[in-house]
C-alpha cells in the first residue's frame, strides 16, 4: 500500500464528510420556522436523524413531543424531549414497524394550531415504515429487491404502495396540523418524492410504474400485496412545506476542496453516477491509466449511488465492490489509487464506510492466495480489502449525501 496515497485518501474523506454535516442547513432552515398555537412536535427519520433532531432542539430550545428512528448504533446521546430509536436497514425490522407505530399515535389528532417538523435522510425508506402488508413479506420484497440491481427509485416506487406512511401518506395522517419538512438528501436530482420514499411529499410515480418493477425484476408478491399496486398514492398535500438542505454535490465540491488542498487538480466526472458498482470501478482505473506517466496530479471525482447485483453470499457494500473493481486496472501502476466511500459511514451490511485500493492491491491479495474477479463473483470485497487493509471505516457520520468515489494520479 502507498502510504502517502492512502494518507489523501483519509484526509479526503474526513474533509468532506464534515463539509456536508446537517448541522448548520437545519439551522438555516428553522430560523423562519412559525410555531402555531398548539404543539411543537418532532419527528426524524434516517440514517441522520440524530444529528437533524439535535441541531434541531438546539434551534428550538423545546419541543412538545418528538421521535428519532436511525440505524442500529447511530444515536449519540439523549435529546431533551425526543425518544431515540434505532431500527433495521437496509431491511425493516420489527424496532422499524415498532417506532413508525409511535409516530403514527404522536401525531394522531393533531389541530391546525398543532406543528410538526419532519426531519428527513436516506435510509428511512427502511427505517420509517407501518406495511399493510405482514412485516415477514415486507422484509422478503425488501431482499428481493436489494439483490436484483433495481435502482433506488424503482424501489421506493414499489415499496410506496405497500406502506401506509410512505409516498406522501404521513403528511395526510398529520393533517390538518402543518408540517415543515428538511430533507437531506440521498437520491441523484433530489426528487423529494423518492429520498425515503417520500413519506411528507406528493407521489409522482405511479401504479403501472410500480407493476413495471414487478414484472422488471421478477418480484415474488402475495396477492394482497398486488391488490395494493391498484391502490394511488397521494398526488397533492396542502399542509406541507419542504426545504432540502443537502445533496451529492454539495459532497462532489467539497472533495474536490480537500483533494485541491493536498496538491491535486480535481475533476468534477459526474455527480450523477448510476451503474454497476464493478462497472464503476473499471472505469475510473481506465481514466487512471490513460493519465499514468504525465506531470500533473489529478484527482477525479464521481459521485453518486451504484448498484450490486448479487452473485455471491459475501460480505461487503457497493462502495467496497467500486474500488476492488478497479484495482485489477491500476495494478503496478505507482501513484494511482481508487476509493469510494458512503458519506453516511456505512456500506452495507458491515462496518466499513468504503474501499481503498492502489497500484499495489492486487500483488497483495495474490500473496495472500486471494484472486480480484473470483471476489467480486461472491461478492466478499470486505474481507478481500480488510486482508489488506483497505477498508475505509468512519463510523456513523450522521449525514447521507450519496456515495464519493476518488481515483487519485501522482506521478
Amino acid at each position: 500500500m502507498n502510504p502517502t496515497l492512502r494518507e489523501d485518501a483519509d484526509q479526503i474523506v474526513r474533509q468532506s464528510i464534515q463539509s456536508v454535516l446537517p448541522d448548520e442547513a437545519v439551522r438555516k432552515a428553522l430560523k423562519e420556522f412559525k410555531p402555531g398555537t398548539g404543539k411543537t412536535l418532532l419527528v426524524a427519520t434516517g440514517k441522520a436523524a440524530w444529528q437533524m433532531a439535535k441541531a434541531a432542539v438546539d434551534v428550538l430550545a423545546k419541543v412538545d413531543g418528538g421521535i428519532v428512528i436511525t440505524k442500529y448504533d447511530h444515536v449519540m446521546g439523549e435529546i431533551p424531549g425526543v425518544e431515540c430509536c434505532e431500527a433495521g436497514h437496509p431491511v425493516p425490522d420489527e424496532n422499524s414497524f415498532q417506532s413508525t407505530r409511535k409516530a403514527l399515535d404522536m401525531v394522531k389528532n393533531l389541530t391546525a394550531e398543532d406543528r410538526v417538523i419532519f426531519l428527513l435522510s436516506g435510509g428511512g425508506s427502511a427505517l420509517f415504515e407501518s406495511p399493510l402488508i405482514p412485516g415477514e413479506e415486507l422484509q422478503d420484497v425488501t431482499r428481493q429487491l436489494l439483490a436484483s440491481g433495481a435502482d433506488i427509485v424503482e424501489m421506493n416506487t414499489l415499496r410506496k404502495r405497500l406502506s401506509s406512511v410512505k409516498g406522501g401518506k404521513f403528511a395526510q395522517a398529520c393533517a390538518p396540523a402543518k408540517v415543515l419538512s428538511i430533507v437531506l438528501s440521498d437520491i441523484l436530482g433530489d426528487p423529494l418524492d423518492m429520498i425515503a420514499s417520500g413519506p411528507a411529499y406528493p407521489d409522482r410515480s405511479t401504479c403501472e410504474e410500480a407493476k413495471a418493477v414487478v414484472n422488471k425484476y421478477s418480484i415474488r408478491l402475495s396477492k394482497e400485496a398486488e391488490e395494493l399496486l391498484e391502490i394511488e398514492t397521494p398526488k397533492s398535500l396542502d399542509n406541507v412545506e419542504t426545504h432540502i438542505n443537502g445533496s451529492v454535490r454539495e459532497l462532489c465540491n467539497a472533495a474536490a476542496k480537500a483533494a485541491q488542498e493536498l496538491g491535486y487538480e480535481p475533476i468534477l466526472l459526474t455527480d450523477q453516477l448510476c451503474c454497476e458498482a464493478r462497472e464503476a470501478g473499471s472505469v475510473l482505473a481506465s481514466i487512471l491509466k490513460t493519465h499514468a506517466g504525465g506531470d500533473r496530479a489529478l484527482a477525479f471525482l464521481a459521485g453518486g449511488e451504484t448498484v450490486v447485483h448479487l452473485t455471491g453470499h459475501g460480505l461487503g457494500g457497493r462502495n467496497q465492490e467500486l474500488a476492488l473493481a478497479a484495482a485489477p486496472g491500476i495494478a503496478g501502476i505507482d501513484g494511482a489509487a481508487v476509493f469510494s466511500v458512503g458519506s453516511d459511514g456505512t456500506d452495507g451490511p458491515c462496518d466499513a464506510a468504503g474501499g481503498y485500493v492502489d497500484g499495489t492491491t492486487v500483488e497483495s491479495l495474490r500473496a495472500h492466495g486471494l484472486d480480484v474477479a473470483e471476489v467480486l463473483k461472491t461478492n466478499d470485497a470486505y474481507h478481500a480489502l480488510q486482508t489488506v487493509g483497505g477498508l475505509i471505516v468512519t463510523g456513523p457520520t450522521g449525514t447521507n449525501v450519496n456515495d464519493v468515489a476518488v481515483a487519485l494520479i501522482r506521478n
